[in-house]
């Protein structure tokens, strides 16, 4: 497949800027804590399976165990769609514990639903499957030699991904709604690429410049503290002063001790207080596009469901983004032309009267699971290349087959070395993060990787 070189690369520098940020959220309790406390955040991601676009569990608590004590790091009950965290990480959690070291981390669950694509129907739709699970209570030990270890007045950090691959049970390949919880867990800090957030939208609810600070309503049910320094990017025109309260923003940045989000890049993505979110089933001219809505805000039930497919006409979007890429260059590479089916999109607008009224498309930041394709890794200088991945369902549904990679020298790679490492892995499970964009020859979706796993 050949594709435009300038894009390719113009994009793989503006992914991979932020690649390496981070962004996050924290619960109540976040206070500073004297010598005789040290503050641990929790992050959370997901191995996936790649007929899953929502995948919604409740962690009742998480708590942290050595020989003689557990100390509780989420008290409070939160719901975490894992499926949309393909990729990506959320924070869940941010609490004071005694300092020590911890061997292994405790998980209380409940409540799993599925939602699963099922690409037969014209346009794809979405079946829910209520799970059961097998236990709801996990303990999962970390890796030997690298325990959990925090000192006083310290701040470290448990990183959790919930595999839905060794997760989801199947019968005859399809999902039965049996979930047996597979957690793996590892200590990271603030400052590591698995320690920082890479997935923060919320609506602002106030701004301090005098502090140079805003706080967001978050994910999460809870509101969340950013502070903003004199690096740190804004999209378009905006800065501190003039973002306006109930603007939609995404925040990339690193965890501190008293909890907030030092901010290096902060997205507004709409200023008209409404936006839906998800992945792309279907585009039809107009653009007339069908979407799986993962997200939106506010509530825009029951005109626009979560976990719903809705179908919304973008024939009068002029506005269109890249997620913290906002320049001349931008409407060139992603507009009206450029949808395809499996991006993720956000959508913005007004909703008013029950009607929701769209008035900006934003190409966002998502995962994608799938194996290399054979032979298919292209080398041009050092991690400057590409290769091709077979994704059983939407991706590979979208493009007919296996779709490409492209990949540069700022791509981080996870569990392998590089594209070399690549080359001789075989036929290995992959996730990849990224941008999804539209061969402008071929029509078929393709990736700009920004960072790459492979899995165990």
């Amino acid at each position: 497949m050949k594709r435009l070189i300038l894009p390719v690369a113009v994009f793989a520098l503006i992914a991979l800027t932020f690649t390496a940020c981070g962004g996050g959220s924290s619960s109540s309790n976040n206070g500073g804590g004297g010598n005789s406390q040290a503050q641990v955040f929790v992050t959370g991601e997901d191995a996936p399976m790649p007929s899953v676009v929502s995948f919604y569990i409740t962690i009742n608590s998480i708590a942290l165990n050595n020989n003689s004590t557990t100390q509780t790091v989420l008290s409070t009950p939160t719901t975490v769609d894992f499926g949309r965290l393909m990729g990506l990480r959320s924070l869940l959690g941010f609490n004071q514990v005694a300092p020590g070291t911890y061997t292994s981390a405790t998980f209380s669950l409940a409540n799993p639903v599925i939602y699963s694509v099922d690409v037969t129907t014209n346009p794809p739709s979405i079946q829910k499957i209520n799970g059961t699970l097998t236990t709801s209570t996990v303990t999962v030990a970390f890796p030997n030699g690298k325990p959990l270890t925090v000192d006083g007045n310290g701040l470290a950090g448990l990183h959790m991904d919930f595999d839905l691959h060794q997760s989801l049970q199947t019968t005859n390949g399809q999902i039965n709604g049996t979930v047996n919880p597979t957690i793996d867990v590892m200590a990271v800090s603030a400052s590591q690429e698995l320690g920082q957030i890479t997935d923060f939208t919320g609506s602002v609810v106030s701004t301090s410049t005098s502090a140079n600070t805003f706080t967001v309503q978050g994910p999460y049910g809870f509101q969340e503290v950013i502070d903003v320094k004199s690096s740190t990017q804004f999209s378009g025109s905006f800065t501190l002063a003039s973002l306006p309260t109930n603007a939609i923003v995404s925040v990339v940045g690193t965890v501190q001790a008293d909890g907030s989000i030092l901010a290096s890049g902060i997205e507004v993505i709409t200023t008209d207080k409404a936006f839906i979110s998800g992945r792309i089933l279907q585009v039809q001219p107009g653009p007339v596009v069908t979407m799986f809505v993962g997200e939106e805000l506010p509530n825009l039930s029951p005109t626009i469901p979560v976990d719903t497919v809705y179908t919304v006409n973008l024939s009068g979007v002029s506005q269109y983004d890249i997620c913290f890429f906002d320049n001349w260059l931008t409407g060139q590479f992603f507009n009206a032309n450029n949808l395809v089916v499996g991006q993720r999109i956000f959508v913005g607008g007004t909703f008013q009267s029950a009607t929701f009224t769209p008035e900006l498309v934003s190409l966002r930041r998502q995962g994608v699971w799938g194996s290399i394709v054979l032979n298919s890794v292209q080398i041009n200088s050092g991690n400057l290349g590409s290769f091709e991945m077979q994704n059983d369902l939407l991706m590979s549904y979208a493009a007919g087959g296996p779709f490409a990679v492209d990949t540069g020298n700022l791509t981080i790679f996870e569990n392998v070395n590089g594209l070399v490492g690549l080359q001789s892995a075989g036929s290995a499970n992959l996730v990849v993060r990224g941008l999804v964009f539209k061969d402008a020859n071929s029509g078929k979706p393709f990736v700009v990787a920004g960072r790459i796993r492979v899995l165990p």
